[in-house]
């Protein structure tokens, strides 16, 4: 299935959470924020969110620095 990742088109196994796309790409999911479908996801979401042909999912990163 195609879902729409931080703008881009990206290919995933259907039944995908949002876990699963984290461990594809190597995000540690404890340094993120992520919408799925306009909707902010907690932590303890991330597991049960499961993607859709068509989900929009935006993924922001903290990066500290000076």
């Amino acid at each position: 299935m195609l879902i729409r990742l931080n703008g881009e088109e990206t290919e995933c196994r259907d039944g995908s959470t949002l876990l699963d796309i984290l461990n594809e790409k190597d995000i540690d999911p404890e340094t993120i924020v992520a919408e799925v479908d306009e909707v902010i996801l907690k932590p303890d979401e991330f597991t049960t969110c499961e993607l859709h042909d068509g989900s929009v999912v935006e993924i922001l990163r903290f990066v500290g620095g000076g």
